[in-house]
């Protein structure tokens, strides 16, 4: 965690504290106060520097990964990024597989860190060999010495959040949240943050956003994985087609599905009017809140998490070229 001076030994020190800030033009109309986690202000800007460098130092104490290793993992970018930083840091290399629906800037830069990148098709299942999920588990059993953080199915990833991003906003809103609004994937920010502080205030209500193609909502409901849930979505950064084990599902109050339309648009939309540059999962939760409005009332106080920078889309949802030809403008 950074210090109170702000006067860090290395970059991981400066990992947390961020700041909260009230939304005011883009929550119009909605009762409730509601404050954003901006995680942007982490050196990788993103949340995911928090539970990379939580995966590695759990990894180097367990002895998986040793001086000199290799870290291989599959990420859409963020976290791969927290890794790279980390192991600039610490000594490590490190192999990345993603998917080609990833912005070009995300794999630019994390080549920028001196990774080697390996793109990987989307529109594969999990398990096909050529998926991004295989290719990094396969070449962790090729490669000596190497350690595949595989961040779904890791628990240091939830941790990270129980004993981080939580308790900064328990202290930030001096106890007195009453709603967490999350862009879910791997599952750990959202069940990480909601243990922590349903054990403060069971009353706490926890929402879930996820998009149109993800099987997250309907398995939160039914307890089933539905095939028919899952189809291609352009959303980057939350959905699942598969049930990481970062989730405890029973954190969870209402899982709410936002079209990669309407997120996209409202990213737009955060930037222009808050001025704080984001990336698609906070303009879809955004978006998640606002279909979930009425449920709120002048006495609550709402904290929607931020996950990630607004530079890892410009070839994207701050293109307009791209928004015309998507049909989103």
């Amino acid at each position: 965690m950074a210090n109170k001076k702000n006067v860090c030994e290395n970059v991981l020190e400066s990992i947390g504290n961020t700041p909260l800030i009230r939304l005011n033009k883009v929550v119009e109309g909605v009762k409730a106060k509601v404050y954003a986690k901006v995680e942007t202000f982490n050196p990788g800007n993103s949340i995911k520097d928090r539970m990379a460098v939580k995966m590695i130092e759990d990894a180097e104490r367990a002895g998986k990964l040793k001086p000199g290793g290799t870290i291989i993992e599959g990420t859409s970018g963020n976290t791969g990024m927290g890794l790279a930083i980390a192991a600039i840091v610490k000594g490590y290399k490190c192999i990345f597989t993603t998917t080609d629906k990833q912005s070009k800037e995300k794999v630019d830069a994390l080549k920028a860190f001196g990774a080697d990148v390996i793109v990987c098709p989307t529109n594969v299942a999990p398990e096909d060999p050529k998926s991004y999920y295989s290719v990094a588990a396969r070449l962790n059993k090729e490669i000596a010495n190497s350690f595949y953080p595989n961040q779904y199915d890791n628990l240091s990833n939830r941790q990270a959040h129980y004993e981080s991003t939580a308790p900064e906003i328990w202290d930030q809103t001096e106890g007195k949240i009453t709603h967490l609004v999350v862009g879910a994937g791997t599952g750990g920010t959202i069940c990480g943050v909601a243990k922590f502080l349903k054990e403060k205030n069971p009353d706490i209500k926890v929402w879930g956003i996820d998009t149109y193609g993800s099987a997250l909502k309907k398995y939160h409901e039914t307890g089933e994985l539905d095939q028919e849930e899952i189809y291609s979505y352009v959303t980057e950064g939350i959905g699942e087609d598969f049930i990481p084990k970062n989730y405890d599902f029973d954190l969870i109050d209402h899982f709410e599905k936002v079209s990669d339309k309407d997120g996209a648009v409202m990213t737009r939309e955060i930037v222009s009017k808050e001025g704080i540059w984001v990336g698609n999962s906070a303009g879809s939760a955004i978006a998640g809140l606002l279909q979930m409005k009425d449920q709120l009332s002048e006495s609550d106080l709402v904290v929607v998490i931020f996950h990630d920078h607004g530079s890892r889309y410009l070839a994207k949802i701050f293109n307009d070229e791209w928004m015309k030809k998507m049909g989103y403008m």
